[in-house]
């Protein structure tokens, strides 16, 4: 049987970064939702036309879309053995598509690991980002400061705040996460399969913790 791990965690929690680590050391494919999308609609596929379409409109792209997408990244021979999701499922109505779904490639969800961050963490964590113009490098107020401020170490381009890093904006998608994520989170723990991890931990830690909560479940 194929194992599938869901990994679960707000913006700024490092869900990105781990799901890489532990996807890798336990030879799991590591599919990301984000990066479906953007291939499906560089391609572009019939399905990264049709959710292009809706996001251009500004409209949500449906579940059936969405889910097209992620049956068609299932089927290639990478996830043979099973995958970790990242950014999929966000709703307990594509959680239950999901399950429905991995039945047919004789798998199941083995483990969902949450990583949870106190919310004053998460936004020191994403409102101190700054990105330089001209190559995209990113420094941190406090935890990679540059040499000269304002300036990139690497390149010496104005630096600048994206506006998905402004502390307001951070705030209003930590809740909008919190909101959307918050019945996921419970339908997984009704499940018996959802392990919280403390985000607050240094990257190592997180990883041993991961890979301990994961492997249980295996």
């Amino acid at each position: 049987m194929a194992d599938f791990v869901v990994m679960l965690g707000p913006p700024g929690a490092g869900k990105g970064t781990q799901a890489r680590i532990v996807s890798e050391r336990l030879g799991l494919a590591h599919i990301s939702s984000g990066d479906i999308f953007r291939e499906n609609i560089k391609s572009p596929t019939e399905l990264g036309k049709l959710a292009k379409g809706y996001m251009d409109r500004g409209e949500l792209v449906p579940d059936d879309v969405t889910i097209a997408m992620i049956r068609e990244r299932l089927e290639r021979p990478d996830c043979e053995k099973g995958a970790l999701l990242d950014g999929f499922p966000r709703t307990p109505a594509q959680a239950r598509a999901l399950e429905e779904m991995l039945k047919e490639f004789d798998g199941e969800i083995n483990a969902v690991p949450y990583i949870h961050v106190p919310e004053a963490a998460l936004i020191e964590r994403l409102a101190g980002r700054w990105t330089c113009r001209a190559h995209g490098h990113i420094f941190h107020e406090r935890y990679n400061p540059p040499k000269e401020a304002g300036r990139c170490d690497i390149d010496g381009s104005e630096l600048y705040q994206r506006e998905d890093d402004q502390a307001e904006t951070v705030k209003r998608r930590i809740r909008v996460y919190m909101e959307q994520t918050a019945p996921l989170i419970e339908y997984y723990r009704q499940k018996d399969v959802l392990v919280e991890i403390d985000g607050a931990q240094a990257i190592e830690q997180v990883t041993a913790s991961l890979m301990e909560s994961v492997r249980r479940g295996l």
